[in-house]
């Protein structure tokens, strides 16, 4: 597949769209103009690329739909100097929006199909200044540890102990909290030991998976 003027333009409608319900970080709308999503599905879905909605990407996984990715994205108030960790890199399409944004990216994921398709198809698309590891989300990455921001894109039933203390005080950590459907949650951290919470509606994830063993 080739990135066309006609892919552009539809593009920038997908923007101005996620402009109108209420994405308004004018980076990220920037990021959804200059990203190729079509090249992160199969071909079968290169006409459906740009609506707003999720598609399959192998491994019974999923590409959240652009409103989502930006919505998160939002939350995290993103800064140029910041160190974020992805759990969760499905088809890429979200760490290549936080790597548009200029952050330094860590992202794991836990199906190795889709850790080899990532690992291609960032770089060939330019961005290859992304660390990718294959493992379990659930633990992070404690050595590069701490973060300033921590993004997940699957459903988890509770906040991840772990990945909440990987993050820096002042930190923020967005996760959807739930089994059936979940409930956009934001961490802040406030101290130690403290937490500020709050909450952005129900949304619909894949569930976040850790060891087979």
């Amino acid at each position: 597949m080739k990135d066309t003027t006609k892919h552009l333009g539809l593009r920038k409608k997908l923007a101005e769209s996620l402009k109108n319900k209420g994405i308004e970080d004018v980076r990220i709308l920037k990021a959804i103009e200059s990203i190729p999503r079509h090249l992160f599905l199969d071909s079968s879905f290169e006409a459906h690329a740009y609506q707003d909605k999720a598609f399959p990407i192998g491994a019974e996984q999923t590409i959240s739909q652009p409103f989502t990715v930006a919505f998160q994205t939002q939350l995290l108030q993103l800064l140029e100097t910041d160190r974020v960790l992805e759990i969760g890199t499905g088809s890429g399409y979200q760490t290549a929006v936080l790597l548009e944004m200029k952050t330094e990216v860590y992202s794991i994921e836990r199906q190795h199909e889709l850790f080899r398709n990532a690992k291609r198809m960032l770089p060939k698309l330019g961005y290859h200044s992304v660390s990718l590891f294959f493992g379990d989300g659930y633990k992070g990455l404690p050595e590069k540890a701490p973060f300033d921001k921590i993004i997940v894109t699957a459903g988890a039933p509770e906040a991840p102990k772990t990945l909440l203390s990987q993050l820096k005080i002042g930190g923020r950590m967005v996760v959807p909290l739930g089994v059936e459907t979940q409930v956009m949650t934001l961490y802040i951290r406030t101290g130690i030991a403290s937490f500020d919470k709050q909450t952005f509606g129900d949304f619909r994830f894949v569930p976040m998976l850790g060891d087979r063993n």
